[in-house]
């Protein structure tokens, strides 16, 4: 019988054994690490030699298994796999300490060598690690995005608002198309000028991005975060079907980033580049021979190709969020229309309109809290050791803020797993101002998403839409019955809803009327 190894096993077997002999050296020295007042790690899972907690790091819905251990180790976990430390903070006031109070040690971002090196997401300064060059590209972006300019780009949300329930009415079976389309031509539109067509290739690229990050971006999946050296493995190499992946991935971020942004330059070169973000951004570059021109427009076209990117994804995922949640809680829909029908007086819904609707303000609230966009924050890193609530925090810990279980708290908000906006609404019917905001589901700190007012100024204009001309229900089955589901949603980096059975109806033959008789451009 011929017992001999291929090459290819050979190699696999060198790689592997490397790969321990790494683990080990990197366990050793962690165990060398100074620790002068001998303080005890955070309180969490025992793990095994050299892996650590390797088999206890979850991978599908990590903040739920986060939640179900801080249940028995407390709003503090920590987890260590081949050496490399993980803390989850379980509460607002553990991510308020380190994340607001210490944000100097914890606002760092650790090199991911699969997410910066291989796939070329270094355009998303969310992922950058802390520094010159992130401020410089945050800076840029909250130029654009702060709250006292948004409201400039409330035209557009409005009319996308307004050519979404067109769709909707138009072919309601392709709600889940809609929502998509309608999200990623909004901020299309305000980013580059761009006024796509629902199989625009920008669009389909964007999304295929997302699917990206979200797959291949769960910190401890794939084990050349652990070991960096992997990345040089070829693609070609036996079961490197991560590296394949990584270089599809990469060429589609090279697509986000280029071709809109090339398109606009051409655009401004010829006259003929209509209001936009990137307009505005190429008109103010240095001169093609400025010793800064470079590095300046890199950090233009990051800004456009984040906020295109960011900006649907996360739209898309409430949007959807907030279609489920009238499916499952009717009560919820009929007292919004009522609020709707008292103030709109037979229109459709203007941001002008806002202060009179707190009903609605409130949904908007409880649509970020219910189900969140990113239910385990974007993890920080430690630049320093540290010394914190006698626990040891070593240098280089990953630390996440568990935002689905500070946002699903019993303790402050009764029944987390209802979607009812009350819990936000005073007894005359007003804002309640002393109830938490669900500000966590943005992230903390000085990562804390700079997109969030646009974000919501949109997620507003758009329930106000809806609601105010249709009716929003579960499907119905073969037998004419309403299909019962339960809410659902992806497991990866980025949470948007599963597939659900959904019907769209107009209220009336006014609101049909509203609809068509819509003022609507583009």
């Amino acid at each position: 019988m011929d017992t001999s190894l291929s090459p290819s096993a050979i190699i696999f077997a060198g790689c592997f054994t490397g790969s321990l002999w790494l683990a080990a050296r990197n366990y050793a020295r962690n165990r060398r690490v100074v620790n002068p007042n001998g303080l005890p790690l955070p309180p969490g899972p025992k793990g095994y030699p050299i892996i650590g907690n390797l088999f206890d790091l979850p991978i599908h819905k990590p903040w739920l298994a986060y939640s179900e251990m801080q249940k028995k180790h407390g709003d503090l976990v920590y987890l260590k796999v081949f050496g490399q430390g993980f803390l989850i903070l379980g509460s607002l006031e553990r991510t308020n300490d380190l994340f607001e109070k210490r944000s100097s040690n914890y606002s760092d971002r650790i090199h991911s060598p699969l997410i910066l090196d291989l796939m070329e997401w270094g355009y998303n300064h969310a992922l950058l690690p802390y520094g010159t060059w992130w401020r410089r590209h945050r800076r840029t972006f909250h130029d654009y995005f702060h709250p006292n300019i948004v409201g400039i780009y409330k035209p557009v949300q409005l009319n996308t608002a307004r050519k979404l329930l067109k769709n909707l009415l138009e072919a309601p079976q392709n709600f889940d198309r809609w929502i998509p389309y309608a999200a990623g031509s909004n901020i299309m539109e305000i980013t580059y000028g761009i006024k796509p067509s629902l199989e625009d290739p920008y669009a389909h690229r964007a999304e295929e991005a997302l699917v990206g990050i979200a797959d291949m971006g769960t910190p401890g999946r794939y084990l050349v975060e652990m070991f960096p050296i992997m990345k040089y493995i070829p693609a070609w190499f036996p079961g490197a079907s991560w590296r394949r992946k990584a270089e599809y991935y990469r060429d589609i971020n090279r697509d986000v980033c280029y071709l809109p942004w090339n398109l606009v330059k051409d655009q401004t070169k010829s006259g003929s580049a209509p209001p936009s973000v990137a307009a505005t951004l190429i008109e103010k570059l240095p001169e093609a021979d400025a010793p800064d021109r470079q590095d300046e427009e890199r950090i233009a076209m990051h800004t456009c190709a984040v906020s295109f990117i960011g900006g649907a994804d996360t739209s898309i995922s409430a949007i959807r969020t907030f279609f489920m949640a009238m499916c499952l809680f009717p009560e919820v829909q009929r007292k919004a229309q009522a609020e709707l029908d008292s103030v709109l007086d037979g229109r459709l819904p203007e941001f002008d309109d806002r202060p009179s609707l707190p009903y609605i303000n409130a949904i908007v609230k409880e649509n970020m809290r219910w189900q969140l966009v990113l239910p385990l924050a974007l993890y920080h890193m430690a630049t320093e050791d540290d010394e914190y609530d006698g626990y040891y925090v070593p240098k280089g810990t990953l630390i996440a803020g568990n935002a689905w279980s500070i946002l699903h708290d019993p303790k402050i908000y009764r029944d987390p797993e209802d979607f009812n906006p009350e819990r936000y609404l005073k007894p005359d019917g007003q804002l309640n101002r002393e109830v938490r905001d669900p500000t966590s589901a943005f992230g903390f700190g000085r990562r804390i998403c700079p997109g969030r007012f646009f974000a919501d100024n949109f997620l507003f204009i758009i329930i106000a839409h809806t609601l105010a001309v249709f009716d929003v229900k579960p499907g119905l089955d073969e037998f004419g019955n309403e299909i019962k589901f339960k809410p659902d949603v992806t497991g990866g980096l980025v949470s948007q809803p599963l597939t659900f059975p959904c019907r769209i109806i107009p209220r009336s033959q006014t609101a049909i009327k509203l609809i068509q008789n819509a003022d609507i451009t583009g």
